[in-house]
């Protein structure tokens, strides 16, 4: 066992195992960011009064984030995005929080590892691509092929495209993965030398 190495901090610890069942500190922080945001959800749905035509600090960031994310999305996918923004807002705000608790110490850090992330990439790569197909049907294809391209050029863009395209969930995944175990790894070691 390797007692003070930075690498502790993402391994996974059992808490409770009866036959099926089994509870350890990843099950824990996952379900403790779902109740936090769903508290907050509830919270700002209930209390009308939390919203105000002037409005205060705490109004004013979620506006802020509120409109951030509309404005990306806008600007991506256009007046069409609007129906697709609840999911990616929702997405947005639960991935920036197990981001977020993971920085507090002593806490457990979600999504450092793979099987999260890739999970989130391949659940939202597969319903992209059912909602593309169901919109655009055989057309959905031409985002392999370039416009104005030659037919010995697509020869050999179109192969590269679809690989890329393919890939893609995995390239993700694995960026986010390695961005917050280095990160996490970085600051336990920094802390170390204090």
């Amino acid at each position: 066992m390797l007692l003070f190495s930075p690498l502790e901090h993402f391994k996974i610890h059992h808490l409770f195992q009866h036959h099926t069942i089994l509870i350890s500190n990843f099950n824990i922080f996952l379900i403790l960011t779902l109740a936090c945001l769903s508290f907050i959800s509830f919270f700002l749905i209930v209390n009308k009064s939390f919203f105000s035509v002037i409005p205060s600090r705490i109004q004013a960031i979620f506006e802020t984030i509120y409109s951030v994310i509309f404005s990306l999305l806008q600007d991506n996918v256009g007046n069409e995005g609007k129906n697709f923004f609840p999911f990616i807002f929702t997405l947005f705000i639960f991935i920036l929080s197990l981001n977020l608790i993971g920085l507090i110490p002593y806490s457990f850090a979600v999504t450092s590892h793979l099987i999260v992330t890739f999970t989130f990439a391949l659940m939202i790569f597969i319903g992209i691509n059912i909602i593309c197909i169901n919109k655009h049907g055989m057309n959905m294809l031409s985002l392999f092929l370039p416009a104005g391209s030659s037919f010995l050029l697509a020869i050999l863009l179109v192969p590269i495209e679809i690989v890329s395209y393919l890939f893609r969930p995995i390239s993700l995944s694995v960026r986010l993965f390695a961005n917050i175990m280095a990160g996490h790894t970085l600051l336990k070691v920094i802390a170390g030398f204090a």
